[in-house]
């Protein structure tokens, strides 16, 4: 195991990157390649969407890159954000970020630890907001389901949409030992520039359940899974995996399926309590007619 590829754009500074500590420690060499590239929303696409901005207290943000066509579709459409407007991101480096757009107030920027799920255990605390989901297409639905199922105010506004980059003639798969993936659009973009990917003995680690379920419907191996308790970062998981490979000792990727199936049945779960919800709520006919019955009962006993 000694070239490893990581579905990411170079770092600003590797000596900086976790990565340096795979690259010193287990002697590999690290690769950086995007396998997706992001393209903004025109105005035209926006105003498609028909969503009233300024209509909304709070923005919620899940990447750096999203900020950046916010704030440009506010611009180009001449609307001014006030400046009370809250905003929720997922981690600390994407709230320092909206610093390029806005004088950064404490009580203003709210952020997670990176989990969309540690970001809801804030928003609920703030539930008098009405909230803007800024968003990719394709889309995680997992904010989506949390935030019906804490039955948030929100509206969703798609700000980019994520694409395959065709990477097929600049980079030589095959060399590579280990393929790190980030997301389920860069499983796809591996597919589409790499039809033979399964027949190739490569071994792919995928962070969060949502890429590696993606890999697996499209017939790929997964060998490596972070963020779980057992490897919370994409290092533990690699430095694992790499030690064993060295010792010769076996590998166990049960816990991989394990977690699919578990984060599979969670959001069947909450899909059924939503729907259930939306299946319980009396309609304005059933509303009418329980008050008419109510108000013959009220006749008959004067």
């Amino acid at each position: 195991m000694k070239n490893i590829l990581v579905s990411q754009p170079n770092p600003v500074s590797l000596e900086k990157s976790p990565f340096c500590e795979l690259i010193e420690k287990y002697k590999v060499k690290i690769d950086f390649t995007p396998f997706i590239k992001v393209e903004a929303i025109s105005a035209k696409e926006f105003r498609t969407q028909r969503v009233d901005i300024l209509a909304h207290t709070a923005v919620i943000f899940t990447s750096r890159g999203n900020i950046d066509n916010f704030f440009k579709i506010c611009e180009e459409n001449r609307t001014v954000i006030t400046d009370d407007m809250k905003y929720f991101c997922t981690t600390e480096a994407i709230a320092l970020y909206l610093q390029k757009h806005i004088v950064y107030r404490k009580r203003k920027v709210f952020f997670g630890k990176g989990r969309f799920s540690d970001l809801m255990d804030i928003i609920v605390k703030h539930k008098e907001e009405k909230y803007l989901l800024a968003m990719s297409e394709p889309h995680n639905p997992e904010m989506r389901i949390s935030l019906d199922k804490a039955k948030i105010k929100y509206s969703k506004i798609i700000l980019s949409h994520t694409v395959s980059r065709d990477i097929k003639d600049s980079v030589d798969i095959s060399k590579y030992d280990i393929v790190v993936f980030y997301s389920a659009p860069e499983i796809n973009s591996l597919v589409a520039n790499f039809p033979d990917i399964k027949e190739k003995d490569i071994v792919i680690a995928t962070f969060g359940t949502a890429t590696a379920s993606t890999a697996v419907k499209l017939g790929i191996k997964v060998s490596i899974l972070a963020s779980t308790k057992t490897f919370p970062s994409m290092i533990t998981a690699l430095a694992d995996y790499i030690q064993k490979v060295a010792k010769s000792q076996p590998i166990d990727t049960s816990y991989i399926k394990e977690a699919i199936d578990a984060e599979k049945a969670l959001k069947d779960l909450l899909l059924s309590k939503i729907k259930g919800a939306k299946k319980k709520k009396p309609t304005a006919r059933a509303v009418a007619a329980a008050a008419a019955k109510k108000s013959v009962a009220k006749q008959k006993a004067l």
